[in-house]
């Protein structure tokens, strides 16, 4: 018999604090069944970096079949190796390319302008910045579990923001539609975020 974690953030260990942090946030926006799968899996140190966490409702988690070997898997294609506010993504264009912290898996943008209008890939972010407390790790809900998008290759480079991976096509050179770009939140400074209203983070109630 498999044993598992607890779902509350007490059995990370202290000086993983931000974690910590963004998991009280989680649980109080009723993001429960992530949080478990945080849990389940073996600590990752990526995500005690700069992450961002892109969460599927308990709802649509509830109805996706997920092997217990492939938790580790799930969490970095729902997470970003940057910590980025809404207020970040809303910067990046249409057909741009952002990199999950899976290798072989790409997050394709299509941003329509407005707060309920950005999409990766399959999915739409329904509840932007509901991890803002802590330093390192941003999350938003989304309304569906993300795909596998598999088509691409990693190539490494290194901007202003430091190392960080990108994509291009397999089959051909990306065309200025879809150019790789992950975005760094020192190049879109934004006000300091509000304390979020948590009665607009009801995972369950709103969806």
């Amino acid at each position: 018999m498999a044993l598992f974690r607890s779902t509350t953030s007490t059995n990370i260990h202290p000086k993983d604090q931000d974690l910590c942090i963004a998991i009280e946030e989680m649980q109080k926006a009723n993001y429960f069944t992530f949080v478990m799968l945080i849990n389940m899996s073996p600590l990752d140190r990526k995500f005690l970096g700069n992450v961002t966490f892109l969460m599927p409702t308990d709802r649509m988690l509830s109805k996706t079949i997920i092997p217990q070997n492939a938790v580790s898997g799930l969490l970095h294609r729902h997470s970003i190796l940057s910590s980025l506010l809404f207020e970040h993504l809303q910067h990046v264009p249409t057909g741009s390319i952002l990199p999950s912290s899976m290798p072989e898996n790409m997050l394709n943008v299509s941003n329509g302008g407005g707060r309920r209008s950005f999409f990766l890939n399959n999915v739409r972010i329904i509840t932007p910045n509901i991890c803002t407390a802590g330093s390192f790790i941003w999350c938003h809900g989304i309304d569906g579990v993300l795909r596998l998008e598999s088509n691409m290759s990693l190539h490494t480079f290194s901007n202003s923001a430091g190392s960080v991976a990108s994509a291009s096509l397999v089959a051909s050179p990306p065309s200025p539609s879809t150019v790789p770009f992950l975005p760094s939140p020192d190049d879109f400074p934004v006000p300091a975020p509000q304390p979020a209203d948590i009665s607009q983070h009801n995972s369950g109630s709103s969806q």
